[in-house]
């Protein structure tokens, strides 16, 4: 019986130092972390606000997108990122080990804003990502953390970025967790990674940052429900597939024609500015929040989900700074509101299945994908969500918008693959 006190202490005093001196330290980093991303992105929350407060009051700035797409490029040779990866170098930075720093952040700060501002089709959450991430491996330098620590510091600013900027924490905290290697949950990233995101999301509400606001109409969940839901989720799950190829090969094609990327930034911001007023709407320059929240309160025309993939490609894949995410909330909440009335639902319903099925299928993130649902539209029709999103997650193959991002399982059976997004 001594014997086995003996032992049972002498386990308790080797695991209780290293146990709980690594939860202290990563509370107090994840605080860190959280605070410096929170009140960065905030500041790019507003500058984002503004931004698009000027376009709306001097619709003519859209001119300037392609002396903004030179402007772009100059920043980021000033500060030798002339191969930046953008969102992708985040997931490099996790996986590899590679460093991130004060020059990514304000490269894609600046980028971001001047996109925004002249009218480029772009998303935030990608600058939200790089903010946070570059931020984080910053820090990492500075303290002088060890090669895995470093890596779940980065981790803990994406997640405080992605929360700061759309209120959902809890989505925030598993992304980043889940979007790196799919197949594989980063757990030990888990208390770092919502501390963060609590943190950022905390520091942001203090400047006005909110999450979207959209609501679903009440209606019974009945099995009929479930059927015409999964209608839109097998459709989603196919145009995330089609998204992704867009705007792979938008810049491919970008590239191969125009080499120079001053001139291929230029041109792309005249193609932009030409179709914007053949269009004779702005609906589909900026983030399209606005529109967005259109669709949960009336049923979205057609069209708006083709040209906003198209005016997002033609953005994103001549060099102009931004993420990919917003837009395929766009494109993905008007598709589901255009599809629920002709299934029908409601167009609410239509558009939050759309809008959470399109991320992830896009993301290959279905966990990420249903905590999202949950933080932006309630639980009501929670069943509802994990049924969309993971039908979405099967049959979106392997496409992703992230080229660096590994798919460890297979999609359709319990085997072991380890390949990158798009690779067959």
């Amino acid at each position: 019986m001594k014997k086995i006190i003996l032992r049972i202490l002498k386990n308790i005093k080797d695991w209780l130092p290293e146990t709980f001196g690594s939860f202290f330290k990563w509370i107090i980093l994840s605080l860190i972390t959280g605070t410096a991303v929170g009140i960065v992105s905030a500041a790019f929350h507003i500058c984002l606000e503004e931004s698009a407060k000027i376009r709306t009051e001097h619709p003519v700035i859209i001119l300037l997108l392609p002396i903004a797409g030179l402007l772009i490029v100059g920043i980021y040779r000033l500060l030798k990122l002339t191969h930046d990866k953008g969102t992708n170098m985040v997931l490099v930075a996790v996986r590899d080990g590679e460093n991130m720093t004060w020059r990514n952040t304000l490269s894609i700060f600046t980028g971001s804003v001047l996109t925004h501002l002249t009218g480029g089709s772009a998303g935030r959450e990608g600058a939200a990502l790089q903010i946070g991430g570059s931020i984080g491996s910053q820090l990492g330098l500075w303290l002088k953390l060890k090669e895995q620590d470093h890596r779940l510091i980065t981790m803990c600013g994406m997640s405080a970025g992605f929360s700061a900027l759309f209120g959902t924490p809890a989505a925030a905290a598993f992304f980043s967790m889940e979007v790196i290697s799919v197949g594989i949950m980063h757990y030990s990233a888990i208390v770092p990674c919502i501390i963060a995101a609590l943190t950022g999301f905390k520091i942001s509400s203090y400047f006005g940052v909110a999450p979207m606001a959209v609501s679903i109409k009440p209606d019974e969940i009945t099995g009929m429900v479930f059927i015409k839901a999964s209608v839109i989720a097998v459709l989603c799950g196919l145009l995330s597939i089609v998204f992704c190829f867009v705007l792979k090969n938008a810049g491919r094609v970008y590239k191969y024609f125009i080499r120079n990327p001053y001139l291929r930034i230029f041109i792309g911001g005249m193609i932009v500015t030409v179709l914007t007023f053949i269009c004779h709407t702005y609906d589909y320059n900026g983030a399209g929040g606005e529109v967005i929240v259109r669709a949960f309160n009336d049923p979205a025309p057609f069209y708006q989900f083709i040209l906003k993939l198209i005016f997002t490609a033609l953005t994103l894949g001549a060099g102009f700074k931004g993420g990919e995410i917003l837009p395929a909330f766009f494109v993905g909440s008007t598709f589901g509101s255009f599809l629920a009335p002709l299934l029908g639902i409601d167009c609410s319903l239509g558009a939050a299945i759309g809008l959470s099925c399109l991320f992830c299928g896009v993301t290959n993130c279905p966990v990420t994908a249903v905590f999202l649902c949950a933080e932006l539209f309630g639980v009501k029709y929670l069943p509802v969500y994990l049924l969309t999103c993971g039908i979405s997650y099967m049959l979106s193959g392997y496409a992703g918008l992230y080229s660096e991002q590994k798919i460890l399982d297979s999609k359709l059976e319990p085997k072991f693959i380890d390949k990158k997004v798009g690779k067959k």
